[in-house]
């Protein structure tokens, strides 16, 4: 019984996705829903803060390497950037490139 409520959430919440990213893994959206606050609504920012809608992959990886290891600084980026994995960055990586 719950496998069956479990898979009918994961379909309904896979079909309230935007377009592209019902692929995705159903973690990494909402790990990704975390970037909301600054970067926009699926990562698209109208302001200062740059987009990651459609950043492509590898890009994405490295500046959440480069942020977590201090390579590159941002005001609150290298503090965030610590407490994803690897497999939660490529995860997210891969929800944005997907997005466009």
């Amino acid at each position: 019984m719950r496998v069956g409520l479990l898979a009918t959430g994961l379909v309904c919440f896979a079909a309230a996705l935007p377009q592209g990213a019902a692929a995705a893994d159903p973690r990494a959206t909402i790990e990704a829903r975390t970037c909301n606050s600054c970067h926009g609504p699926d990562g698209y920012s109208p302001g200062a803060i740059p987009s990651i809608r459609g950043m492509p992959r590898q890009s994405f990886i490295n500046a959440m390497q480069d942020f977590r290891s201090g390579r590159r600084t941002g005001t609150i980026m290298g503090r965030l950037a610590k407490a994803y994995s690897d497999a939660d960055i490529r995860a997210m990586a891969e929800y944005f490139s997907r997005l466009k």
